[in-house]
């Protein structure tokens, strides 16, 4: 986190506005719509005052309990030296219990889903607004080709320019949103003097008068959730603007949002009160000398929400990278498209969000459909951070037991409705299902046969190894394979090597080389940490590295090993002259060679139905995954990669029997 971001600075708050606002700002484009269509529909078909003022109340006690006090005040405690995220709260907690993986993986699936529906039903709004202006209203009418067109051509660029960064576009998002959130807050503002009595809609007992009396009464809050989705990104983002910069910014961003919401209540009581809803926006309704102001409103909403969804797109790139990091994930190409820290770009997850985002328009059509179908990733998300804060607040923060268990059963109880609600919405979701199931499915069986190789790992004494390894050395009948030779290790111990390794230098092909380098990487819970140590086993003869890198680094290990080794050169503990004769009197600097071990699943295993189902499905993904040498970096001209056969349960209790051979008499 850049150190201006850790104190509230006027440019720090431009930022946050910029970055974290962008998903949970836009939400007025159409979660009033949504609530009046939705309690239009059965029973009361006309609107009158207790639907309106029920869902401002219900909006506002949201965005208070749910975005204010969960997330802003409490949730944001939970950072990470300074990151947020999900995976960054697990790696908070996860020494207090094996199984908060589960919730870790289940919160960062959902969320990743999210990613497909966020930017279609954001630019969605923005577009149709269009209809409201009055000579051009025919043409753009919510559902036609010319609006799915323009939405899709405006989310195909958004992905295309991806690849590229945006360092140079990302300085505007600060003003714009800046300006979007002046506006929204200026227009209900105007509508709210008409009226100023729509403020009784913040007391608490119309939301509760409307979810008991009305005839859609509790369901209705699949749609007040709608304004809080934008909540859980709010705390990935956490490490692009720091704790209290965001905590700031969100008093103005709630007025601004709370205002644009009494004003559209205001104006759809005075228009249509004790008449049927004719289905139409009152965001754009409240809109001052609409000839004048109703497309430069359409641009910058349609500005806003690219802006939410770059958010949410940068978001979807960081929890991939940290689940990479965390062994939740493949390890794939990533791409750092700028200098800017903590900017990335991974291809492979920006087209599958990229195909994903264009379906949902070609399948839903319109903003109002895709409504119909949003939420139920994020309550998901929701309910699993608010497991994982349980051990947060309980172990890490230590707080009384009587404080964090009602602020649990307070969370689990709001959340819980909101998951009962927009679990009817299931039906309507099954496009999302398949693509959140793939996603939980690929981060459980990643994590879970990593858990199944490890625990088959075998490790020895590496001291016990230094005089076979001296005599290999100095074995002038076997081809010398390099001069310095580098194995990656997974061994905590610097005193320990696993079995394998040793196994491949000394029977597979002796391996003769003048350095043994063992190499090994330990991911922290903290981000950005870059430190290594230098531990010579034997002096210049086995030298072992450990790096100590944090879960955002990546674990490029040429370039790392490399700085190492110049560092040791330059203190005067290392010397990497050939030692070639022919070679020598030149200087030549010696040979390196990595050696990767890669596994495959042997045949000679009997497992259990679980357990093959596991192994198998991970070898499966792993065909499709990135290679161990590309993902840490190295260039392959120097790398050999080396299969060796995964033994997990050997075959045995083979009744094999040995049957002599029937001698025959000779024939006369």
């Amino acid at each position: 986190m850049n150190p201006h971001l850790k104190k509230v600075t006027a440019a720090g708050l431009l930022i946050t506005l910029g970055i974290i606002f962008g998903d949970i700002g836009t939400s007025p484009l159409y979660v009033f719509q949504t609530l009046l269509t939705e309690g239009t529909k059965e029973g009361s078909k006309v609107i009158d005052e207790l639907l309106v003022l029920g869902s401002i109340s219900c909006i506002f006690w949201t965005l208070t309990l749910q975005t204010t006090f969960k997330y802003i005040f409490i949730t944001l405690q939970a950072d990470n030296k300074g990151e947020g995220g999900i995976f960054s709260l697990y790696a908070l907690v996860r020494r207090y219990g094996k199984w908060l993986a589960i919730p870790a993986i289940i919160g960062a699936g959902t969320l990743l889903a999210d990613g497909i529906i966020t930017p279609p039903i954001s630019v969605a709004s923005a577009i149709e607004g269009l209809n409201n202006v009055p000579s051009i209203a025919d043409k753009f009418v919510p559902g036609n080709s010319l609006i799915i067109g323009i939405v899709i051509g405006i989310i195909l660029l958004l992905f295309f320019f991806q690849q590229f960064g945006t360092k140079v576009v990302g300085s505007a998002f600060g003003p714009v949103m800046l300006m979007w959130f002046l506006m929204i807050g200026t227009w209900g503002t105007l509508s709210v003097l008409h009226s100023p009595w729509i403020f009784k809609a913040l007391n608490p007992y119309y939301g509760a008068k409307l979810l008991i009396e009305h005839p859609n009464g509790f369901w209705l809050l699949g749609a007040v959730f709608l304004c809080t989705t934008g909540a859980e990104a709010l705390y990935s983002d956490l490490g692009h603007c720091g704790r209290k910069n965001i905590q700031m910014s969100w008093i103005f961003v709630k007025t601004t949002l709370v205002l644009n919401y009494l004003g559209q209540g205001a104006w759809v009581l005075a228009t249509y009160s004790g008449k049927p809803f004719p289905n139409i926006n009152p965001f754009y309704q409240i809109v001052p000398n609409p000839h004048l102001l109703m497309i430069p409103c359409v641009a910058l909403a349609t500005l806003a929400t690219i802006i939410a969804s770059q958010a949410l797109i940068s978001g979807s790139f960081t929890l991939i990278s940290e689940a990479v990091s965390m062994n939740f994930w493949p390890r794939i190409t990533i791409k750092y498209p700028s200098n800017v820290r903590g900017q990335i770009y991974i291809p492979s997850i920006n087209w599958l969000l990229c195909f994903g985002c264009v379906a949902v328009t070609l399948y839903f059509q319109t903003s109002e459909h895709m409504t119909a179908a949003y939420g139920f990733s994020i309550t998901i998300a929701m309910l699993m951070t608010t497991i994982l804060m349980y051990y947060f607040m309980r172990y890490v923060k230590h707080w009384p037991v009587w404080l964090v268990t009602i602020i649990l059963c307070v969370f689990l109880c709001v959340e819980f409705s909101f998951f009962i609600t927009n679990a009817a919405k299931l039906l309507k979701r099954i496009f999302f299902v398949f693509f959140e199931i793939g996603l939980i499915f690929t981060m459980y069986v990643w994590f879970r046969a990593r858990k199944i190789n490890n625990r088959f790992l075998h490790f020895i004494d590496l001291e016990d190894q230094i005089p076979m390894l001296h005599a290999l050395s100095a074995d002038l009948t076997i081809p010398k394979y390099s001069s310095q030779l580098i194995y990656l290790t997974k061994a905590n111990n610097s005193r320990q090597i696993e079995e394998k390794v040793i196994y491949s230098i000394m029977s597979r092909s002796p391996k003769r080389a003048d350095t043994y380098w063992f190499i090994h990487i330990d991911t922290t819970d903290e981000p950005y940490t870059m430190e290594y140590s230098v531990d010579q086993v034997e002096q210049g003869k086995i030298i072992r590295v450990d790096f100590r890198l944090g879960f955002r680094i990546q674990p490029r290990v040429n370039v790392l090993f490399r700085k190492v080794v110049e560092d040791m050169v330059a203190r005067g503990e290392l010397d990497i002259t050939s030692k070639y004769e022919s070679l020598k009197q030149f200087k030549v600097v010696s040979d390196f060679r990595f050696v990767i071990l890669e596994k495959f699943l042997s045949y000679n295993n009997l497992f259990s139905i679980s357990e093959s189902f596991i192994l198998n499905s991970y070898f499966s993904i792993k065909k499709l995954a990135q290679s161990e040498a590309k993902a840490f970096g190295l260039d392959t001209s120097e790398t050999y990669v080396e299969k060796i056969p995964l033994v997990v349960k050997p075959l045995g209790n083979i009744m094999l029997k040995r049957v002599d051979p029937v001698t025959l008499e000779p024939i006369h």
